[in-house]
């Protein structure tokens, strides 16, 4: 795929950056670091030394990637088969339950559904939680033209499918549960349920529970239908999907700083909606009761959250979740707008606002993230506020008794007092040439 192979537009680092929130001037970078920490940090954007390394511009061999991700694949394979023995593998607990009372009502009824054909079968599910999204990935690349980017896209998918999927056969194996068409499994026969004068031979209370020897139906339905807990097409489903929305979101720049067009809401939570019909399918055909699903769709939502972070730089601060992670090496949440992308200020699908262009900048972003970092948000926030601060001055002189200090403990905070005290500053102004005429 040639147009993974694309550099990312040079940044200058002589660039005055204009942002919907404010305007940056930024400077050079320095140019006398030491050549063992140029080794070590590669060779950062526009041929300037930093710590993001410069192999992240194109697209390597085969022997350099196998060689940074031998160890992930090695994981990936254990897990994955580890995840399908157990999955093959008799449920660990010997599960009891109750059929009916000596009347001969049933004691749950919700576990005697018939047994349907699955809607939508598990492979079903977990091909369509991979090959749709990375689709999504590839038609993406066509714009953004990283193959780190796709790269850490796919890994990250991955990351998310088989993390959430081992989690919940270990589940499935020791905790399980009756699926909701269980009794018309298990096929249970009256003759070992009763003694010869009519009762119970069960155990518990008033001996009404029983254990699956009881079961005359197939020995496989039998055991797959005492592992309902938690659902693994719903975890599949919302483990692919969630990355996914998440995915789009950052490359369409939804949740960002300007006003995007409903379509690209649309798109960010189709994904959503594709995982939960996919769940709630199952409550239809009769192969998991409801909270089965839910279960399912919080494991497979809470892998996808931990798998993007670990592949991007962010979740939710717009600033920087496009830009994919390099292996081994700091991001730096840099204070400048020509270091803060680190050449990937194009690594995006939406051209809106001025994304994708290396001009284009946002001081502010979204709180308890990455602009929380100390000196880095807060950073962009004090210059931010700095630059307003001295522009106002060209044109209304201040009074001399007034001192503007601006401490930033994070980017909202520090963007509040600073506009606060610009408007102080401004009317104190005022007052001061209505005094002196």
């Amino acid at each position: 795929m040639g147009f993974l192979n694309r550099r990312p537009r040079a940044v200058d680092p002589n660039t005055t950056t204009s942002t919907g929130a404010a305007t940056t001037t930024t400077a050079p970078h320095d140019h006398h670091e030491k050549k063992a920490h140029t080794k070590a940090a590669g060779t950062g954007r526009g041929g300037k030394h930093g710590t993001y390394p410069e192999a992240l511009n194109s697209k390597p061999t085969f022997g350099q990637w196998i060689k940074g991700t031998w160890l992930d694949i090695l994981t990936m394979v254990i897990f994955g088969a580890i995840g399908l023995g157990i999955y093959m593998s008799p449920p660990a607990p010997s599960r009891s339950f109750p059929v009916t009372f000596r009347d001969g009502e049933i004691v749950y009824p919700q576990f005697g559904y018939p047994l349907r054909k699955e809607i939508i079968p598990i492979w079903a599910s977990a091909l369509m939680s991979f090959f749709i999204p990375f689709a999504v990935f590839l038609i993406c690349a066509i714009r953004v033209r990283s193959f780190w980017d796709i790269n850490n896209a796919t890994l990250g998918m991955l990351y998310s499918l088989i993390g959430a999927a081992v989690f919940q056969v270990f589940l499935k194996w020791l905790i399980g549960g009756l699926r909701p068409h269980f009794l018309a499994v298990c096929k249970p026969d009256i003759n070992r349920m009763f003694d010869a004068v009519g009762f119970a031979i069960g155990d518990g209370v008033q001996n009404l529970y029983f254990h699956p020897d009881i079961c005359t139906g197939d020995i496989k339905d039998i055991r797959d239908s005492l592992e309902s807990f938690p659902s693994g097409h719903t975890t599949a489903a919302f483990a692919g999907f969630v990355f996914l929305s998440l995915y789009l979101n950052a490359k369409l720049k939804v949740f960002a700083n300007y006003h995007p067009s409903l379509w690209k809401l649309i798109a960010v939570y189709a994904p959503i909606l594709g995982a939960t019909l996919i769940g709630g399918a199952l409550t239809i055909d009769e192969f998991h009761n409801w909270y089965d699903v839910v279960a399912g769709g919080i494991i497979g939502t809470i892998f996808a959250f931990s798998a993007y972070r670990m592949m991007y730089a962010s979740v939710w601060d717009f600033r920087f979740n496009h830009i994919p992670l390099a292996r081994g090496v700091p991001f730096t949440y840099s204070s400048s707008s020509a270091g803060a992308f680190h050449g990937f200020h194009d690594a995006v699908f939406t051209h809106k606002a001025g994304w994708g262009h290396p001009e284009s900048f946002a001081a502010g972003g979204a709180p308890f993230d990455a602009s929380a970092h100390s000196g880095n948000g807060g950073g962009l926030a004090s210059a931010a506020a700095a630059t307003m601060v001295a522009s106002s001055a060209a044109t209304a002189p201040m009074p001399p008794s007034l001192t503007m200090e601006f401490t930033a403990t994070g980017t909202a905070g520090a963007l509040v007092v600073s506009q606060f005290t610009l408007m102080l500053a401004v009317i104190l102004s005022e007052l001061h040439f209505v005094n002196a005429a």
